[in-house]
């Protein structure tokens, strides 16, 4: 595996990968009807414009070359970081972590900030292992509540 900042022809496989890594959150709230899977490639490209988009891959892979992916910005001081996906059969092994620690390295001696649902408890886990800490929840909707963290 390896780990590097994707090229413009990387966005649609990515913008692929999204759809199908997000299909758990959709999962947890019973529809998909969610910002991930309304994601256009322009979106992406705009992301990709303004940020640093980073992708994960494996030479060994059968299923797409790009297994993982998150994004970030930086503002006022702060790295935002956004859309850490990890292709479904390749959860559980640690990528996750690899990729956050990968773009942290992009924002050196920054804040960090990301948001996930309340629902994600795996995500929230994971970010939590990694440092991160919950400073502010937002009703979205009834049912979808964002919760803060930072580093």
């Amino acid at each position: 595996m390896k780990i590097v900042k994707a090229e413009f022809d990387d966005l649609k496989e990515i913008l692929e990968l999204q759809y199908l890594a997000y299909q758990s959150e959709a999962a947890l709230f019973g529809t998909d009807d969610i910002p991930p899977l309304k994601e256009t490639l322009e979106d992406v490209i705009e992301e990709y414009n303004n940020g640093i988009i980073l992708k994960m891959e494996s030479d060994e892979s059968e299923i797409g070359k790009i297994i993982g992916s998150v994004r970030a910005y930086e503002k006022d001081g702060t790295a935002y970081i956004g859309k850490l996906m990890v292709h479904p059969e390749y959860r559980g092994q640690g990528h996750g972590t690899k990729l956050l620690n990968e773009i942290q390295n992009f924002f050196p001696d920054k804040r960090y900030e990301l948001f996930t649902s309340t629902r994600s408890v795996d995500n929230i886990r994971l970010y939590e292992k990694n440092g991160f800490n919950k400073f502010r929840q937002e009703a979205v909707t009834d049912e979808l509540i964002f919760v803060y963290m930072e580093k």
